[in-house]
């Protein structure tokens, strides 16, 4: 391990991967501080979270080299696999390494570094179910583990888009909504709305899913609050009240959001004309790519999060989408341009398949793109219009936001303003 860049992180302090803590062996032998349950906490809360070092053998507020005994170490380093495998539900793989870091009379200190991976699994210490959150570990409430263990599958559960919604009826269906996906043919109506996912037993009678209230009836907020996007244009390139001039509070099924909120960013955006022979539009931002980017933040957005909506922000200079939850597990911000792993796959293929699109601006034949280019599409041709390639980022692991860069039109403008 690099020393000069471990007493670097050391001097900055802790942050979200990283955890101090000073290590004391008792007189008798036999008895370490932490706390051992203590510890297990914050193992578990990296592994839950992603990952980072626990040094042992640094005090976490003077963030001063206090060291291991030498004649300790083997001690601590079967106190702490034990605690690991003991404490730790399911037992916790981690990485040790045996360091010398110097304190501050420049004295070298055996110190014990932690590697904690993010884990695949959900890890019950002895306190709970913990994640770091910043530099501390915050209890995991209800909805945020059961979010947990479905992202990590740590059991076989089915997806959250596919399960019943108890307190909705296949009567409260739209039967308009319902219409393009029953075909003459194919059996009876319950049982096609099964075969697509849209309907699943419960208790004994047909209940919509998650997905079938999204698609198929006209308020799916009634039974899942917050399925909806706010909207909001600014005047200025800032989050202030006294500069907004347009909001929409856009609900209803999910292609009618799509569209409305699509339909929002083409009414606010400034779209520059000249015409020296015939017509030519100028718009701020790539109407594919701004559809592409509302699609996929309505189609891959988290829906097992309560009180969370999809919120989308124009300025003059930006347009933001943020989209409930993290990316799936298997992608990386680095590989979502290349690999398409969606996260609500019943969404997604009912998307692909039943929702075509009328405008051939916009080029393509359905509200999904079964190829999975469309974040690519969405870089490439935002990128060529403005000149600044659009910013994807995730936020305090809850949601993913995307940043789309303004064309600039001043030049344009002022070219269109002067008499011929």
């Amino acid at each position: 391990m690099k020393i000069d860049h471990l007493m670097q992180r050391i001097r900055l302090g802790e942050d979200s991967t990283l955890e101090l803590k000073k290590l004391l062996v008792r007189d008798d032998g036999k008895t370490i501080e932490p706390h051992p349950d203590g510890l297990s906490d914050e193992l578990a809360a990296l592994a839950n979270a992603k990952g980072g070092l626990i040094i042992l053998g640094v005090d976490d507020k003077s963030r001063t080299i206090t060291g291991i005994a030498l004649a300790h170490l083997d001690r601590v380093e079967a106190w702490l696999t034990a605690l690991c495998n003991d404490r730790i539900k399911p037992p916790l793989d981690v990485v040790t390494h045996h360091v010398e870091l110097p304190d501050g009379h420049g004295a070298m200190q055996p110190v014990i570094v932690v590697e904690v991976p993010q884990s695949l699994w959900v890890h019950q210490s002895a306190n709970g179910y913990f994640r770091r959150v910043g530099h501390a570990k915050r209890e995991l409430p209800p909805d945020a583990l059961a979010r947990l263990f479905q992202q990590r599958s740590q059991a076989r559960i089915i997806r959250f888009e596919e399960q019943a919604v108890p307190r909705c009826h296949f009567d409260d269906l739209d039967a308009l909504l319902l219409r393009r996906f029953i075909k003459p043919d194919q059996g009876d109506v319950l049982t096609q709305l099964g075969r697509l996912h849209l309907l699943e037993q419960s208790d004994g009678e047909p209940h919509p899913t998650v997905a079938g209230v999204l698609l198929c009836t006209p308020q799916p907020a009634r039974w899942l609050p917050s399925v909806e996007i706010l909207a909001v244009a600014y005047a200025g390139t800032r989050n202030h009240p006294n500069e907004q001039i347009d909001a929409q509070d856009i609900q209803g099924p999910l292609d009618r959001q799509i569209l409305d909120a699509f339909h929002f960013v083409r009414r606010n955006m400034q779209t520059v004309a000249r015409k020296p022979l015939g017509r030519v539009d100028y718009p701020q931002y790539h109407l594919g790519a701004v559809f592409e980017a509302i699609v996929n933040a309505v189609a891959h957005r988290d829906y097992s999060m309560h009180a969370q909506r999809i919120r989308l922000f124009m300025f003059r200079d930006r347009l933001e989408i943020h989209s409930p939850g993290v990316l799936p597990n298997t992608l990386s911000l680095d590989s979502m341009s290349r690999l398409s792993v969606p996260r609500n796959e019943i969404l997604a293929s009912l998307l692909s398949r039943y929702y075509p699109v009328d405008d051939p601006s916009l080029g393509k034949g359905y509200l999904m793109d079964r190829r999975g280019f469309g974040v690519e599409m969405i870089l490439r041709e935002s990128e060529a219009l403005s000149g600044q390639r659009p910013l994807y980022e995730v936020i305090s692991d809850l949601e993913l936001c995307l940043t789309l860069y303004a064309q600039d039109l001043s030049a344009l403008t002022e070219a269109v303003s002067k008499p011929a």
